[in-house]
């Protein structure tokens, strides 16, 4: 009589149940088997089964991670990502003893280290220029090369704006500071983004129609010291479509 009674009453809440409320559920589509196993003169044992059934279509099984939870409860957060590994834990093996001299030689943390030798080999042959707005609230730097490339086009944008520019991949270009005070201007097909400064309305870089997955880069923006030479294009903006498909390699420009 005991084996009965603890499979009809309800387990504490919290407790995964599994399986409990499927077998009283058996029970009330069996009766003869539940006759035959509880003692005669019980009485009741059908309703309990009857009223446990209900509660289990309450309850529907969404995932393994709900069942986990008790009533109520969040369901388990996934485990965290595994730390990256320190300095101290990269297998540098024999190289350790070098790495750790020019560190110290240099005077330099382990990212500031790693970072020297990118600069140094990453984009060889190239160098970084930095620049900005005229306030100074748009800072950025770029790598590209010491002889730059400039377009000067002449569709109607850029010819009010005067917008000479050398064309990067997005990926030699980071913004360094002034995220919230740039603002965006856009016309016709929408594809050139033009941002400036909103404070002092300068354009240091735009995405460029013609390169939507680089960056226009201002030359007179630059920070003096790191171009070498400029050669300019003219780029006949006014008669666009006509201009992209005669040209060869402007592209290409923002391709790695």
């Amino acid at each position: 009589m005991r084996r009965v009674r603890s499979g009809a009453a309800a387990k504490p809440r919290g407790q995964k149940r599994s399986g409990a409320s499927r077998a009283p559920a058996a029970a009330a589509s069996a009766p003869g088997a539940d006759r035959a196993r509880r003692p005669a003169g019980q009485a009741g044992g059908g309703s309990r089964a009857a009223v446990r059934q209900p509660s289990a279509k309450r309850r529907p099984q969404s995932s393994p991670r709900a069942q986990e939870a008790g009533p109520g409860e969040p369901p388990p957060l996934p485990p965290p990502p595994p730390a990256a590994p320190s300095a101290s834990e990269l297998d540098l093996g024999e190289q350790r003893e070098r790495w750790e001299t020019f560190q110290k030689r240099q005077r330099l943390s382990f990212e500031g280290a790693a970072k020297l030798l990118l600069d140094t080999y990453e984009y060889q042959g190239l160098v970084k220029h930095t620049g900005g707005c005229h306030c100074g609230a748009v800072r950025f730097e770029v790598w590209a090369s010491a002889d730059l490339h400039i377009f000067d086009c002449n569709c109607s944008i850029c010819k009010k704006k005067q917008n000479r520019h050398f064309i990067v991949p997005a990926s030699r270009f980071k913004l360094l500071k002034g995220a919230e005070s740039i603002t965006t201007y856009t016309f016709n097909t929408h594809k050139a983004q033009h941002t400036f400064c909103k404070r002092c309305g300068v354009q240091s870089f735009y995405s460029p129609r013609s390169n939507p997955g680089g960056f226009g880069i201002a030359p007179h923006c630059l920070d003096e010291g790191t171009v070498r030479s400029v050669v300019v294009e003219e780029f006949n903006g006014s008669d666009w479509e006509k201009a992209m498909k005669e040209h060869k390699t402007i592209k290409s420009m923002s391709k790695e």
